[in-house]
């Protein structure tokens, strides 16, 4: 803050915090839940990390959270660690994971290393982006059907659980979904500053707890119990077993979320400066590394999820008005206290309203101008933009980013010579 021009950017900056709190809330609900954790594991880790890397990071206007890339990655850690008496003993791994990859992330931020993300190409980008949409959209089309059966494993075992419960549809959870989904787009739409996504579970919690009170609609409080508005809990890390797959799961995870959080927070602070025509200091990309491995090591033991810099919210914090890191601090601390006062009402929220906000998240990651440049680029782009989205959406996000990743390094120096364009 320069001296003489504080309190401006200080007012700028709080009301910044404040929109991203409040459009943060049920988006981190939502991620959370759609990763097989609790509620507030997304809330306090969008909280805590806004205030960490506002200190340490190497951007001025990024904002941390859950994202959508880390879903399925984090569901398959809890499906697989979970235990009959423990839905969510999974956590306790998932945070010995973040323990491993964090200091990776700070390793290659001493080292300088930091332009590495620069070198994933925009078509392995696109096509993952597309295929986790894919993703995300059929484990959460359960939710919006208002089937109690969970859509879980890969995309042909969800297609075979909905035509078992297809029966089991409810009307009114399918309609408060497409309720919540047209009321975010639709808002979004006439103005970044409506905390669109609060306002929609707003509504449809209404209207579940007065219209459709008898409809056997699934509430968060149902599935998950109260919301703590303890927020001083210390989760440990665990290790399920010595055994040689679990290591390997270990040691192959730690990679896969020191890979995916780095990259996806130079892209946000990258869009950023871009953003918000930054003429100042602009991103630094190795600290950028070391504040996402801090956030990485810390967020997850205090009781939160793997998160990154978040390209919507990011996006929100600038077109707020946001000037400095002050936006993030004041973030963690107003997000906190929303959550204080609304943790009663959060836990009515129907599960048809979170399923109706992760479709939109879901729409929003297919961006067709995208698709269409790398589609210009030349045959060899739009290939592998096609093959990753297919592999993450069949096989598995690690399969297919990471063979996409081997394609691209065996073959690129040949094939970016002699490729004609696509539209060719």
């Amino acid at each position: 803050m320069r001296s003489g021009d504080w309190l401006r950017v200080a007012i700028r900056d709080t009301s910044a915090g404040l929109l991203v709190a409040m459009m943060a809330i049920p988006m981190a609900m939502g991620f959370a839940i759609a990763s097989g954790l609790r509620p507030e594991h997304g809330i306090l880790a969008g909280a805590i990390a806004g205030l960490v890397g506002a200190l340490f990071s190497g951007s001025k206007y990024n904002v941390y959270g859950p994202v959508a890339a880390l879903i399925p990655t984090i569901a398959a850690i809890m499906d697989a660690y979970k235990t009959a008496d423990d839905p969510f003993a999974g956590h306790g791994f998932l945070v010995l994971i973040c323990m491993l990859s964090g200091p990776m992330l700070m390793v290659i931020g001493l080292l300088g290393w930091g332009k590495i993300g620069n070198m994933v190409p925009h078509s392995v980008v696109v096509g993952f982006s597309a295929g986790i949409a894919v993703t995300i959209a059929m484990t959460q089309l359960g939710e919006v059907l208002g089937f109690k059966a969970a859509l879980t494993g890969g995309f042909f075992e969800k297609l075979r659980t909905i035509s078992e419960n297809i029966g089991q549809a409810n009307g009114s959870a399918m309609f408060l979904g497409l309720l919540t989904f047209m009321m975010t787009r639709s808002l979004l739409s006439i103005s970044i500053y409506i905390p669109a996504p609060l306002l929609a579970i707003g509504v449809g919690t209404l209207l579940s707890s007065t219209i459709f009170s008898n409809d056997g609609l699934s509430l968060i409080m149902t599935k998950y119990g109260k919301i703590p508005t303890d927020f001083l809990v210390i989760s440990p890390p665990r290790l399920p077993s010595w055994d040689v797959a679990v290591l390997g799961d270990l040691a192959l995870y730690s990679l896969a979320f020191a890979f995916v959080c780095g990259f996806e927070s130079l892209l946000a602070a990258r869009m950023a400066d871009r953003l918000a025509d930054n003429r100042g200091t602009p991103y630094n990309p190795n600290k950028e590394f070391w504040g996402q491995g801090l956030i990485q090591t810390l967020v997850p033991m205090l009781n939160g999820m793997p998160l990154s810099g978040a390209l919507a919210r990011t996006a929100t914090n600038i077109k707020a008005g946001a000037l400095t890191p002050l936006a993030g601090i004041m973030k963690c601390i107003l997000k906190l206290a929303l959550v204080w006062f609304l943790a009663h009402y959060l836990e009515l929220v129907p599960m048809a309203c979170i399923g109706g906000i992760l479709m939109w998240v879901a729409f929003n990651m297919v961006k067709p101008t995208e698709i269409k440049q790398v589609w210009a680029h030349n045959w060899f782009h739009a290939g592998l933009m096609i093959y990753t989205a297919l592999m993450v959406v069949f096989a598995s996000f690690l399969t297919g980013v990471l063979s996409a990743m081997v394609i691209y390094g065996l073959l690129r120096r040949f094939l970016d010579k002699t490729a004609t364009p696509a539209s060719a």
